[in-house]
């Protein structure tokens, strides 16, 4: 038998709290995994696991089991990375989670290139505006914005991107032409739900060094960004967006961008849109980890510099 696969695949079904989950992590199918614990309970001569067809929970002995080896795993790859170097070929899985817009056009165009260079690795993409667990998912590094940043979590900011302000020239005509963050309330305005709380995306403004949220008309709602660009190039109001989002509207003429600088005069701009490359703890910064991470420095710096810092608690990250 082998025994570390065996304890590996234990600890993967207790962390995602299912089989089919565990399976999800590992990439290989339930049942091997359901025969790998089986294997474990049959060499230890003791149940770990109490399943039935709707729960599972760990017995007494698999309690004090998984105490004490739920960082094999994580030890033996951290030890992996320790004595691998820059000619080592990357293998296995690496899972990224990511907001679905930066996914969509940032990331995914991104991940060929990466996955030509690594052959060997298996890449996993998955893009969502909610919640995430990286154990119970399986995820072994996020990109998330600021309000996504949770106690507990390591991150690094690792991009400032810039949100543009625009409408399109059918409504500007219609509507008139809004010359400060202020006049907004009068203008229909399409705002941002967050899946993950439910909360509307606030339209923060600097002016003269100083952050504030301008009120807004908000007359549609989507928890969907690329649906509300849509609607905008359409004529239904005034979009607060991402610039990675909004560059191809704006290129073609579809939309016009707002609250442009002037010289000489004191302006408004909208607040950039922060991103964070997070980690569940230090210990999961493995070289498949690192690697990535690196490559999108490489990628995202000259596009949208952000002030280099080291990985931190996100409740350390600007006061979170």
């Amino acid at each position: 038998m082998n025994l570390l696969g065996a304890i590996a695949s234990f600890i993967k079904v207790v962390e995602a709290g299912s089989i089919v989950g565990a399976a999800k992590t590992l990439g290989v199918s339930a049942a091997a995994v359901s025969q790998a614990v089986n294997r474990l309970e049959a060499h230890l001569g003791t149940r770990l696991l109490q399943r039935t067809t709707r729960s599972m929970a760990l017995t007494e002995s698999g309690a004090v089991y998984y105490e004490k080896v739920q960082r094999i795993a994580q030890d033996l790859e951290s030890a992996q990375s320790a004595i691998s170097t820059d000619q080592t070929p990357l293998q296995g899985r690496l899972c990224i989670a990511s907001t679905s817009a930066f996914g969509r056009h940032v990331l995914a165009p991104l991940i060929a290139d990466f996955a030509a260079r690594h052959p060997q690795l298996i890449l996993e993409l998955s893009t969502t505006d909610r919640k995430i667990n990286h154990i119970q998912d399986g995820i072994d590094l996020s990109l998330r914005t600021k309000p996504q940043l949770e106690d507990g979590i390591v991150a690094r900011k690792i991009a400032s991107v810039p949100f543009v302000i625009c409408a399109s020239p059918a409504y500007l005509q219609r509507a008139g032409w809004p010359r400060s963050p202020e006049e907004l309330q009068q203008h229909a305005c399409l705002a941002f739900r967050y899946p993950l709380d439910g909360r509307f995306l606030r339209w923060g403004f600097i002016r003269d060094g100083q952050r504030y949220d301008a009120p807004i008309n908000a007359t549609t709602i989507s928890d969907d960004i690329d649906a509300l660009a849509q609607m905008a190039s359409h004529g239904a109001g005034i979009i607060r967006v991402a610039q990675f989002v909004v560059a191809p509207y704006i290129e073609s003429g579809q939309l016009v961008p707002l609250f442009e600088p002037r010289d000489g005069a004191a302006y408004a701009y909208a607040e950039p849109l922060d991103i964070y490359v997070c980690i569940q703890e230090r210990d999961a910064m493995t070289t498949k980890v690192r690697a990535f991470m690196n490559y999108l420095n490489e990628c995202l710096e000259a596009r949208w510099p952000a002030e280099s810092r080291p990985m931190e608690l996100a409740s350390d990250v600007h006061g979170i």
